[in-house]
């Protein structure tokens, strides 16, 4: 007699069920690609139609930045694309804040993905480098991955400008040595995003907020390289050249006020003291000892948002202000003795040239940040 074995006739549904479950976990650690996108031409749907399609995602979140009834339609349209959702500002709000939306969406319906790779809407960014980009997080999921552009004579001399100005500005006051400071397209693992959600810029000023934020928090960044597209010499963006600039450049300007705000109280305070005291050492000590209490107590959290232990960087601090302080001395004694200036020009020229060498040990000794805790999730 032949052996029969009876099938559970509910065991198809069960696998069935668990393949789902497998897929959507699967699906749910996959990168999100979130797309800021205000008044968008042509190029946007095409692009969200290849993501779509590419099955390497975990979702797609459009924000429609306040671009009004005339560019709803487009939305819908793109709503009904597998993976994709779309977000809605009633009025332009700027490029930070639909960042800042898309992203708190990701944290909370997202719990378990690798992070978010954000990429703009005009075309700048092709599928093949976003899901490169997508990639790269999940080699890396603790690292933010920068895409990375060339510059050579074809990109248009504002862009080439632009990016090649705050790359300098960006080095010289952070210490980052990145290629491409303005790139779009990067990838955020998702334990990073609460602290770019407290950020108060809202423009795009924000990219480069964020990119200072690394630095403070100790955040590592990858480079990976990308390619440059530039669409009819990048008319369709949204972003003004010199209203941008200044508002990102400010940025730059708030990191740099406390030092250079202590540099007028530690000469303000030496000028003062040679009125009661011809010792140039005496008022160089007292002139240091003011200006350094008032740099450590608001420059720690105030400007470079250190995490660094107190202790330590307090012992590191004065031991730089003894040592400044020393070298200041030396060189305004040298200038006495050597040219014709008096003491007090010779201070000013003195600390302006120790000034630049006392905020590099700041930012990369005393306030050094500690390394990121290590996530341990992954």
């Amino acid at each position: 007699m032949t052996e029969r074995i009876l099938e559970n006739p509910t065991a198809g549904a069960d696998r069935h069920s668990s393949l789902l479950a497998l897929e959507r976990g699967v699906r749910a650690t996959k990168p999100i690609v979130l797309i800021p996108a205000y008044k968008p031409e042509g190029a946007l749907a095409l692009l969200v139609e290849e993501l779509s399609a590419s099955g390497e995602l975990g979702g797609i979140l459009l924000v429609d930045d306040g671009g009004g009834a005339k560019y709803r339609e487009i939305f819908r349209s793109l709503a009904l694309l597998e993976g994709v959702s779309v977000l809605t500002h009633v009025v332009n709000l700027g490029k930070g804040a639909a960042l800042k939306t898309g992203m708190n969406q990701a944290a909370c319906c997202f719990p378990d993905s690798v992070g978010v790779v954000t990429a703009d809407a005009d075309g700048q960014h092709s599928a093949a480098d976003i899901l490169k980009l997508a990639a790269a997080l999940r080699t890396t999921p603790t690292q933010v991955v920068m895409g990375a552009r060339g510059f050579d004579a074809n990109v248009p001399f504002r862009s080439r400008f632009g990016n090649t100005l705050t790359r300098y500005i960006m080095r010289a006051v952070t210490g980052q040595k990145l290629s491409d400071t303005q790139s779009g397209l990067r990838g955020i693992p998702l334990p990073f995003i609460p602290s770019l959600l407290k950020l108060r810029a809202t423009g795009y000023d924000f990219e480069l907020d964020m990119l200072v934020k690394c630095k403070d928090t100790g955040q590592r960044i990858r480079e990976v390289p990308i390619e440059t597209i530039y669409i009819e010499n990048n008319r369709s963006s949204h972003f003004n050249p010199l209203r941008d600039s200044m508002r990102i450049y400010f940025v730059f300007i708030r990191f740099l006020a406390l030092s250079l705000g202590t540099a007028a109280i530690d000469n303000g305070v030496f000028i003062a003291s040679m009125y009661f005291s011809p010792s140039v050492l005496l008022c160089q000590a007292l002139s240091r000892m003011v200006a350094g209490t008032f740099q450590f107590s608001v420059g720690k959290k105030g400007v470079f948002h250190s995490r660094a232990n107190v202790g330590s960087a307090l012992w590191k601090y004065w031991t730089l202000v003894a040592f400044s302080g020393a070298l200041s001395y030396l060189l305004i004694q040298s200038f006495l003795r050597y040219t014709s200036l008096s003491v007090v020009p010779a201070k000013l020229i003195a600390e302006t040239v120790l000034f630049f060498l006392s905020f590099i040990i700041q930012r990369d000794v005393v306030f050094a940040q500690p390394e990121s805790a290590p996530d341990k999730r992954r």
